[in-house]
């Protein structure tokens, strides 16, 4: 049985790349002064930290993939939300920014249509 050191490297660089901009904007935040919200942000990588590691398909061999990305993708739009919230909601629809905009969003959702029924121990054989 190999390690499947690719597959593990590519779930745990593929989430931080996704909460990478929020680490960055809670920087920003912190710089500007504005503490509260730039240490929600890092909390919320924190977080992210914590979930990459307890979802990752490697600990829960028999879990379909789709119940593993619930957790790090429900984490990822309340991360969208905190950013909306942080900005002003009246400052993003100013940058041009609509509901509509959310579509170009959709997909990211591929994971759980493409690789959702599968699991970690499907790739044993």
């Amino acid at each position: 049985m190999s390690s499947r050191r690719g597959e593990k490297i590519g779930w745990i660089g593929g989430w931080i790349g996704g909460f990478l901009w929020v680490a960055i904007l809670s920087v920003l935040f912190l710089v500007e002064g504005r503490a509260l919200v730039g240490a929600a942000g890092l909390g919320i990588v924190a977080i992210a930290a914590a979930l990459i590691w307890l979802a990752a398909p490697w600990r829960h061999p028999k879990t379909a993939f789709w119940k593993l990305l619930l957790a790090p993708y429900a984490l990822l739009a309340a991360s969208i939300a905190w950013a909306v919230l942080a900005w002003g909601v009246d400052a993003v629809r100013a940058e041009g920014v609509s509901p509509w905009s959310v579509a170009i969003l959709l997909p990211m959702l591929l994971p759980f249509f493409t690789g959702g029924r599968r699991r970690w121990s499907d790739g044993d054989r």
